[in-house]
C-alpha cells in the first residue's frame, strides 16, 4: 500500500490500567510507548488509541481506563474494540482511510492478542507496518500442564515474526521507540517465497 503520498499513524492498542497491571516490564513500556506518542505528536503524525472491552474487562470500569501516564490529546481518534484485532467491527479503517494512512506504527498490549492480531489486521489490509518492538507487553501464560511460557518469549517471538514475516506490495519491520521512522517506508522489495 505503500505510495508517495501515503501518511503515518502511530495506533496504541489497549495500553489499559487493567491489561497492563499484570504486563512483564509494563513501567518500562509504558514509558517507551509515551516516548513514541511525544515523538509522533512532535512530526504531526496521527495518534489513534485503543481500548478492548469484554466480560473481563468492562467498559467504564477502572480496569477499562487507559493507564495515567497515556493521556490522549483533544482530536486524537479514539476506538472501543470488543475483538482482539482493532480492525473488527471499528471505525478504523474508516479513520485511517480519512487520514490517508498507509504505513502503521503500532505499539501496545496484550502482544500475543491484540497486538498479534492487529498486526495481522493491518498487513492483510494492505498496510506497510512498524511494530515498536520495546513498546509493547504481555503476561506469561500459565500451560494446562504446569509449564510457563514467559512474556518475554512471547515478545521475543512476535519481533522476529514481524521483522521476517513476508506480503505482497507491503512493507513491514519492527524499530524501538527512541528511533522508530514515522515516514511511510520506501517501496517493499520484491521477496521470493
Amino acid at each position: 500500500m505503500t505510495t508517495p503520498q501515503g501518511k503515518t499513524a502511530l495506533i496504541v492498542v489497549d495500553a489499559q490500567i487493567g491489561v497492563m497491571r499484570d504486563a512483564w516490564d509494563a513501567d518500562r513500556i509504558i514509558g517507551n510507548i509515551a516516548q513514541a506518542v511525544e515523538r509522533a505528536r512532535s512530526r504531526l503524525v496521527p495518534v489513534i488509541w485503543v481500548r478492548h472491552a469484554d466480560e473481563d474487562l468492562i467498559q467504564g470500569s477502572p480496569a477499562w481506563q487507559l493507564v495515567p501516564a497515556l493521556v490522549p490529546a483533544d482530536g486524537e481518534p479514539m476506538i472501543d474494540k470488543h475483538f482482539n484485532s482493532a480492525f473488527e467491527k471499528t471505525g478504523l479503517t474508516e479513520i485511517l482511510r480519512r487520514l490517508e494512512v498507509t504505513h502503521i506504527v503500532l505499539a501496545g498490549a496484550a502482544t500475543n492478542w491484540c497486538i498479534r492480531a492487529t498486526a495481522y489486521g493491518a498487513l492483510e489490509r494492505g498496510y506497510d507496518l512498524t511494530l515498536i518492538e520495546d513498546g509493547h507487553t504481555t503476561a506469561s501464560i500459565e500451560r494446562p500442564d504446569g509449564q510457563t511460557i514467559e512474556a518475554e518469549t512471547i515478545i521475543q517471538d512476535l519481533n522476529i515474526v514481524m521483522k521476517w514475516v513476508s506480503y505482497p506490495d507491503r512493507s513491514n519491520s519492527t524499530a524501538c521507540a527512541a528511533a522508530v521512522a514515522f515516514t511511510p517506508p520506501p517501496a517493499a522489495p520484491a521477496r521470493q517465497a
